[in-house]
């Protein structure tokens, strides 16, 4: 079992900067990616970025290319999203979530339903 925890996020004003945090924990961890999502109530989960382990190539999605930023560190098995320029439209609660086993599907990150493992979210606030 694998347990994902976020955290860094809060209240910011637009054009200001946070930092995400999502640790994870648990046996046997080698994940094949991991990949930030966002959410606002009454709309689906949308994707942000995804960093493949092994290679560390990472993808965006195109409303937050050029101001986000997904990293990992190995050694504390934790990822991040480094959040620059921030507008009000980028509030939502974030979530890190984590996949095991490799896949090859043609853009495949870009589906909830393909991560294994989900943390609990934390809340961005952008005011204007």
């Amino acid at each position: 079992q694998v347990q994902l925890v976020e955290s860094g996020g809060g209240l910011v004003q637009a054009g200001g900067s946070l930092r995400l945090s999502c640790a994870a924990s648990g046996r046997s961890l080698r994940p094949y990616a991991m990949g930030w999502f966002r959410q606002v109530p009454g709309k689906e989960r949308e994707f942000v970025a995804a960093l493949r382990w092994s290679s560390d190539s990472t993808t965006y999605a195109d409303s937050v290319k050029g101001r986000f930023t997904i990293s990992r560190d190995n050694a504390m098995n934790a990822m991040y999203l480094q959040m620059n320029s921030l507008k009000p439209e980028d509030t939502a609660i974030y979530y890190c979530a984590l996949r095991s086993d490799s896949a090859s599907a043609y853009a495949w990150y870009l589906r909830r339903i393909n991560y294994d493992y989900w943390g609990q979210g934390t809340q961005v606030t952008v005011s204007s």
